[in-house]
């Protein structure tokens, strides 16, 4: 495994709480199938999008800054364009990390994340990372 892979895996296992911006509501879509995957693996996952206010039986909330609880990773299902200021979020909302999801990459956001102190990962499936090597949140 090289050790950005590694280093992803890393985070995942010891992320507990998981706010995953853009959840979809559309079974259809990644950012419901792999969110869902991540919820059955035990991991505690917050929705974030403006547009609902609960999934799959999951309380959403409009943006990171209106999650009331500590949240250790960001999972990001957005374009590219908004994950600088996801980045931002995610750093006034204390999180440790920020993860854009497969196919988005973003200089930008990488620099803030880094200026923030918060751990990064680009262009990889959460949630499929998890599958592949059977990965598990941390005990609570």
């Amino acid at each position: 495994m090289d050790t950005e892979t590694q280093a992803a895996a890393e985070l995942l296992e010891t992320s507990r709480t998981i706010a995953i911006v853009g959840f979809s509501a559309n079974p259809d879509k990644a950012a419901h199938r792999a969110s869902m995957y991540l919820v059955r693996r035990g991991w505690n996952v917050i929705p974030v999008n403006p547009t609902i206010d609960e999934v799959a039986g999951l309380r959403a909330y409009p943006t990171l800054a209106d999650v009331p609880v500590p949240i250790d990773l960001v999972d990001v299902f957005r374009p590219a364009a908004e994950t600088a200021g996801i980045a931002r979020e995610a750093v006034a909302a204390g999180a440790s990390a920020i993860w854009l999801q497969l196919g988005i990459t973003s200089e930008e956001a990488r620099a803030v994340a880094t200026e923030g102190g918060l751990g990064y990962v680009e262009d990889l499936c959460a949630g499929a990372l998890a599958e592949r090597l059977d990965l598990t949140p941390p005990a609570e």
